[in-house]
């Protein structure tokens, strides 16, 4: 059985160094999910930023219901292995996924410019440097900021075989 200790750290590490785009599910205006891929940035905390257009239609589906599923999904762990399958045998073993659930609120013009920066920076500096520099006017135009405060945070294929987990909520 896995530490779940062991679990978490291996999990955020996962999202924050490997995984890449995340898969966003918001609620349009009929209450129908609607997914997307997108950057989204983990925190140790497990909150979750994204800077996206101020046009997205995302922002406004926020406002009208700010409940939202973030998930990052990969590769296997090289460990996995599958040798007791619940219900059916596909023959692989599993993926690792994290899944986000929270409520988002959008920033402030000061928040978005220092998610932005934040991220910028850190992305610059390990060498993403194809995204265009935008400046402080440019960034309040046409950007907007959200922060996802999380309700349930489930993780899988991090432990045994099949073995997912959910995590505490920190605070």
């Amino acid at each position: 059985m896995a530490d779940p200790t062991d679990v978490e750290r291996a999990a955020r590490a996962f999202v924050q160094c490997e995984a890449g785009f995340a898969q966003v599910v918001t609620f349009d205006r009929l209450g129908e999910p609607i997914g997307r891929s997108t950057s989204a940035f983990l925190a140790d905390d497990w909150t979750v930023e994204m800077v996206q257009r101020r046009v997205h239609r995302r922002n406004a589906q926020l406002e009208r219901d700010p409940r939202v599923l973030v998930t990052w999904v990969g590769a296997p762990s090289p460990e996995s292995v599958n040798d007791s399958p619940w219900t059916f045998d596909l023959g692989l073993t599993i993926p690792r996924a994290v899944f986000v659930r929270g409520t988002a609120r959008l920033l402030d013009a000061d928040q978005t410019w220092d998610a932005y920066l934040r991220h910028t920076e850190r992305l610059r500096a390990a060498g993403h440097v194809r995204a265009p520099r935008r400046d402080r006017a440019e960034i309040d135009e046409t950007m907007r900021g959200v922060r996802i405060t999380p309700s349930r945070i489930r993780v899988e294929g991090f432990g045994d075989g099949a073995q997912a987990f959910d995590l505490p909520i920190p605070g």
